[in-house]
């Protein structure tokens, strides 16, 4: 279920406490800074928030809850709420994200300048904003956090907040979401994947790390798959095998989504800084650690990052970032 329409949030109603407080108080901030992992539930709770505005502050014993039934909750889920207004990267021709465009951030801007259309609050739900990585969208932002108008809301749902200018981050109270316990996880993936074996279950939680929107990501795109490709490529490459290899990067480059490679590459990633950690920690590691000295590691792991990252958003062709990811680890 999309954030803007998901009437529930798991584990985070300490947080979603706060912002309720904050608001009846009187004195709520005008702009929020929402972090922590992928699939946490960053965006759930601004939507959330956001909802809760729109529709005057409902009490009731759940933080931030607003009927589904209502019209507000209906309209905001659909983006027909005048004063509600989505900021996202925009979408390429192949459904992968790029960055945040500076002519969506004046608009943004703008919408906040004019009259509530109902007389209320006036939200701008900022998602992603990780990927406004040009001085100039922040700057045009920075404007608005600096003299923000009267009745308005800025909530930025970011899970790289040190990519953000640091006036950015100075002008915004932030939060930050921790991933959800085991019992929690456990609980919302019986309801949420009945039909999966409670193994299989167990295995995608763990691979997930307490957020949700990964698990249900992996469960989608056959996630435990790709963790065994992802095992298979590391156990190999004191052995490389070029059609090997070509065979991985052509069934990950054919889902057009980007959606099995990003999570590849995250689940890569996953596992070398699972490795480092027990190796750190005096604990068994994986043979194929030794291949390279841990500081090596500690590159490679970033660099995988930037490749990734790189590859969805200039759109480049995911099977030579594959490769060339490969080809890295494989390396002496």
């Amino acid at each position: 279920m999309e954030p803007r329409a998901n009437p529930d949030l798991v584990g985070h109603e300490a947080a979603a406490r706060s912002m309720e407080a904050a608001a009846r108080s009187g004195r709520l901030h005008h702009a929020w800074l929402i972090c922590g992992p992928p699939g946490i539930g960053k965006a759930t709770l601004a939507w959330r928030f956001a909802r809760w505005l729109l529709a005057d502050m409902p009490r009731g014993a759940t933080p931030l809850a607003v009927d589904p039934s209502s019209t507000v909750f209906r309209r905001v889920a659909a983006d027909t709420h005048a004063d509600c207004f989505t900021l996202e990267p925009n979408t390429g021709e192949r459904g992968v994200k790029r960055i945040l465009r500076v002519e969506d951030a004046r608009e943004a801007v703008r919408f906040l300048t004019q009259t509530a259309a109902e007389g209320g609050w006036r939200v701008v739900v900022l998602d992603e904003a990780e990927r406004a990585d040009q001085a100039a969208v922040q700057n045009t932002l920075l404007k608005t956090l600096e003299e923000p108008p009267p009745k308005t809301v800025l909530l930025l749902v970011c899970a790289a907040p040190q990519k953000l200018l640091p006036t950015i981050r100075s002008r915004c109270r932030r939060i930050d979401l921790n991933p959800l316990a085991g019992p929690e996880m456990e609980a919302l993936l019986a309801r949420l994947l009945p039909d999966t074996p409670a193994t299989d279950r167990a295995r995608i939680a763990a691979l997930a790390d307490g957020a949700p929107g990964r698990a249900m990501a992996l469960a989608e795109a056959g996630g435990l798959d790709l963790q065994a490709m992802v095992e298979a490529s590391l156990a190999a490459l004191a052995k490389p095998e070029p059609p090997r290899d070509h065979a991985l990067a052509d069934r990950l480059a054919a889902d057009r989504t980007g959606g099995a490679f990003g999570i590849f590459m995250g689940l890569l990633r996953g596992a070398i800084a699972g490795a480092l950690r027990d190796a750190a920690r005096g604990r068994a590691a994986p043979p194929w650690l030794a291949r390279h000295p841990l500081a090596v590691w500690a590159g490679l792991w970033d660099r995988l990052g930037d490749l990734a990252d790189d590859t969805e958003r200039l759109n480049l062709d995911r099977k030579q970032a594959v490769l060339t990811g490969l080809d890295w680890l494989a390396r002496p």
